[in-house]
């Protein structure tokens, strides 16, 4: 333990981060927070030089990986494959409010299965409404599509940690490698997310157009009559393709990066750093840009979130100073006796925590603070798994009760806001109290019965 007056001072530097991280006054970036209470805690010595060196190590790989990953979304967006991929999909609706919701979910759960929860959010949110706006809907007409497809959007970076930063560094801390990690979640955490998806729509299907405005969209068209809901789109290399060469192209892109994708769990497996297949990639795709749009990568030094890894370093140091004056092992004295008796209890002990802990104070210092605490609960290798996945489903699905619970539900209120469309915190909570709970205790239970199956 160390001295109080220590102690008090990471406590006020911890809420401090919080609350401004949460209101962010003036639009503040996150990673000044994050930084001001690391530097404060640090220099009151509950984390000393030795702590920040092992907290390094753990982070950056992780910030290394998702930044990469966010490289490769701005380079498909150049191509203008989100929005050609939105309006594909729209096309298959049909006509059908209810088709499009399922088909706007189901972008929404690629998008992060391929990239990561914020960048998912700063992709789709745009593109849906601008579509939504076009189709002539009004507002509680919007709001299951772009709930929804927010909700799907952030909950699905649960099935494998790689599409969440603050994942990625829990998956270090109890040295579980990506490969196990996908084993034992893909399963009970995608079938939770259609439940999830079922909830929404049952909940949403009132508000739900059955049909829509307009008899429905098309792929790009350069010219013509035909009505598209994303016409107020910018000039794209697509524009001067054919609709067939549009489709060999987007083609071969998801393709390289679905190859890039599976090749972090491949690297993740025999043991070789995943950020290194990433920035491998992001190259790639930077290259294939460059030959293709005559687009140099020199735009990527102002388009990556650098910040990223700046928060992330930043609020880890603010969390191993917690853990250093005794929180964590708290946690543990308290905690512990209800892990013992089944994985089914364990879970939920744990998923029911960490959702708490997450939409209080959002998921990403408490998924690092739940993570160190099982470390410490002298829990036998398969509890410790099931109890870690149960802290994954708490911190990616249970914090959405609340839309301060995740970075990226505070990124998706704020372009609502700049578009004119905002979303209060009753018309929130008002569905994700209804199907955000019932989905983590079904996803807990899920990957019970799947592990227990496995092992």
């Amino acid at each position: 333990m160390v001295e109080s007056a220590a102690a008090t001072i990471t406590v006020i530097a911890f809420v401090m981060a919080v609350v401004l991280i949460l209101w962010r006054p003036k639009q503040l970036n996150e990673a000044i927070p994050s930084t001001i209470g690391a530097v404060i805690v640090l220099m009151s010595g509950t984390v000393t030089l030795s702590d920040f060196g092992h907290i390094a190590s753990t982070v950056s790989g992780a910030a290394i990986t998702i930044m990469a990953t966010i490289v490769m979304a701005v380079v498909l967006e150049s191509f203008g494959f989100f929005k050609w991929a939105a309006e594909g999909l729209a096309a298959r609706a049909k006509g059908s409010g209810i088709r499009l919701f399922w088909y706007v979910n189901l972008i929404c759960f690629l998008m992060t299965m391929f990239f990561n929860n914020d960048g998912s959010i700063l992709i789709t949110t745009p593109i849906l409404l601008i579509m939504l706006q076009n189709l002539h809907l009004k507002k509680h007409q919007k709001v299951p599509y772009l709930l929804s497809g927010a909700l799907v959007a952030t909950a699905s970076s649960a099935p494998i940690g790689v599409s969440n930063i603050v994942n990625l560094i829990a998956l270090k801390i109890v040295n579980m490698d990506l490969y196990t990690n996908l084993i034992m979640m893909f399963v009970p955490a995608s079938l939770g997310l259609l439940f999830l998806v079922l909830l929404l729509f049952l909940v949403c299907y009132r508000s739900l157009p059955k049909k829509l405005p307009q008899a429905g969209p098309t792929f790009w068209a350069s010219g013509g009559s035909r009505y598209h809901p994303l016409q107020d789109r910018p000039v794209t290399v697509l524009d001067s393709l054919s609709d067939k060469r549009k489709t060999a192209l987007m083609r071969n892109i998801l393709i390289f990066v679905f190859g890039v994708r599976v090749g972090l769990f491949v690297a993740s497996y025999y043991g070789i750093p995943i950020e290194i297949v990433s920035v491998l990639g992001s190259a790639l795709l930077l290259g294939w840009r460059w030959y293709y749009l005559k687009l140099p990568p020199k735009d990527m030094l102002k388009k990556t979130p650098w910040h990223i890894l700046v928060f992330a370093l930043g609020m880890y140091v603010i969390v191993y100073g917690l853990h250093n004056i005794g929180l964590t092992q708290w946690l543990v004295t308290f905690f512990a006796p209800f892990m013992n008796g089944s994985l089914l209890n364990a879970g939920l002990v744990m998923g029911g925590i960490q959702s708490l802990m997450s939409m209080t104070f959002n998921n990403h210092p408490a998924l690092m603070i739940g993570t160190i605490a099982i470390t410490g609960m002298q829990l036998d290798p398969l509890t410790l798994k099931i109890a870690y996945l149960a802290n994954v489903i708490g911190s990616d699905v249970g914090s959405l009760v609340l839309p301060v619970g995740t970075l990226a539900s505070l990124i998706w209120l704020h372009i609502l806001r700049k578009n004119g469309m905002p979303v209060d915190w009753k018309e929130y909570t008002r569905i994700t109290i209804l199907v955000i709970p019932p989905t983590v205790i079904f996803m807990i239970i899920a990957l019970y019965y799947w592990v227990t199956w496995l092992f």
